[in-house]
């Protein structure tokens, strides 16, 4: 299995090299030069096995040539040890036809946790057969970083640091990252936004000299190990709803389009998925972009689900790579068009491609907290805010397939939302139940490339 660049002028990587990578030197996001499929009697052969051994199905034509079954397998049952759920990702009927798929139940109580403590093994492996050190800089709309910083913290071939949007996270979000006392783990609260914070990620990607000299290392859904690792549920839960006989519709709430373009991977494997719907809040250019034909960028609104509070979608550059044939020339063109004009204009065709393949909708911030308490009041299930757009939004697409929505978050990690819309604080699991009593230890930032650049060089081990 090789990797190529969105963009087009990097050179192809195999798995490990395009996961210590990260982003292409081109600027561009890997994706295979082929994605591998399944036969109909291959995914029915996953109904009822253990998530740890679908993983391994899954994900081995993707990682084969690096990583032998013996070592997979090793790497995925650690991954998945410290998970609180037995089925690492349970279903619940919420209603007829309507199933939710809780991700929540890892150790930072989010669905980055699947990706990240995978990625973790498979780094840790791959740099103690290399004995190179790494600097990962990853940036965070709130759970990829503290899922980072669980996954490498205490490492001692690995130096971390976590990009976030000052006072534009949760409070459980922020504890998460700033608690943790390992000193290869650093937070870094940015004068900005999200956005921002991923702007500046990139820059210090495209500086090769910078790149270089640290040894940096990506883990946002910018490296595509993180978005293989999220194939695997989409299997587990259409197989329990009775793919592939049977046709399984999804609604994932996304800010940054991993998640989705998981499913869409899933989909191309030969899942059988018929809509893949993409649920946004009030910071809805996924749902304008789907709907119009035209990916413009407006203002980051606050809200109530802040990991979802984004503007620019990296991970869209990945589908409309197939949308556009594979033209990296001209995926080129429009991300830079993003960029300096704020914007651009899908091609027929493109538009076209994306329709057939996704619906989407928004849910507004009362629609969100009206959802949470509805649900809760109908099943006794307590909905995130993330989730809550997501049940919302896939309210309005249900049809005769199953409907699959994913639970991207533990409503613990967003109190004061759910509480204002219920009137019950949710607790912390036990084991994090100390979280607010721990010393708080985070460096501020300008939102200014130097700055951070300056402070990784200084903070990192040597």
């Amino acid at each position: 299995m090789r990797y190529i660049s969105t963009r087009g002028q990097a050179p192809s990587l195999g798995f490990t090299e395009t996961m210590m990578t990260g982003l292409a030197r081109d600027g561009g996001l890997y994706v295979p030069d082929a994605i591998p499929t399944m036969t109909a009697d291959e995914i029915a052969a996953l109904a009822g096995l253990p998530y740890e051994e679908v993983a391994v199905r899954v994900l081995t034509p993707f990682v084969a040539g690096d990583f032998s079954d013996a070592d997979l397998r090793r790497l995925v049952a650690a991954a998945y040890a410290g998970f609180d759920h037995p089925a690492r990702a349970p279903l619940k009927q919420l209603g007829p036809n309507h199933f939710l798929l809780e991700l929540f139940h890892g150790p930072t109580l989010a669905f980055k946790d699947f990706a990240m403590q995978l990625i973790g093994q498979l780094m840790q492996a791959a740099l103690a057969a290399s004995g190179e050190r790494i600097t990962i800089v990853g940036a965070t709309s709130g759970d990829t970083g503290s899922a980072a910083i669980e996954a490498f913290r205490g490492l001692p071939n690995v130096d971390v640091f976590i990009l976030f949007p000052h006072g534009r996270v949760s409070e459980v979000q922020r504890r998460q990252m700033t608690t943790p006392a390992e000193d290869n783990v650093h937070a870094v609260a940015v004068d900005g936004d999200f956005d921002e914070c991923q702007a500046r990620l990139k820059d210090m990607f495209n500086d090769h000299v910078f790149r270089d000299e640290v040894g940096l290392a990506g883990v946002n859904s910018i490296n595509l190990a993180r978005v293989l690792a999220q194939v695997v549920y989409y299997f587990t839960a259409a197989t329990a709803l009775g793919a592939p006989h049977r046709t399984v519709d999804c609604t994932v709430p996304t800010g940054n389009f991993g998640d989705i373009f998981a499913g869409y991977v899933a989909k191309a494997m030969g899942l059988p998925v018929g809509r893949l719907v993409v649920a946004t809040n009030q910071n809805d250019i996924l749902h304008r972009t789907l709907a119009t034909g035209e990916q413009r960028k407006g203002r980051v609104e606050p809200s109530i689900s802040p990991s979802m509070d984004i503007q620019v979608s990296s991970n869209f550059e990945r589908v409309l790579f197939d949308a556009y044939g594979r033209d990296g020339a001209t995926i080129a063109a429009q991300m830079k068009a993003l960029s300096d004009e704020g914007g651009f204009a899908v091609g027929q065709g493109a538009w076209e491609f994306l329709k057939e393949h996704f619906d989407s909708g928004r849910a507004s911030e009362d629609e969100t907290r009206a959802t949470i308490a509805r649900t809760l009041a109908a099943t006794g299930e307590l909905l995130c805010p993330h989730s809550a757009v997501g049940v919302h939004v896939a309210e309005a697409h249900l049809g005769d397939a199953p409907m699959v929505t994913l639970a991207t978050a533990h409503p613990a990690k967003f109190p004061d939302a759910v509480e204002q819309a219920t009137g019950i604080r949710p607790p912390l699991p036990t084991r994090m139940a100390d979280l607010y009593d721990r010393p708080e230890r985070m460096t501020r930032s300008a939102n200014d490339l130097a700055a951070l650049q300056t402070l990784v060089r200084e903070k990192r081990r040597a």
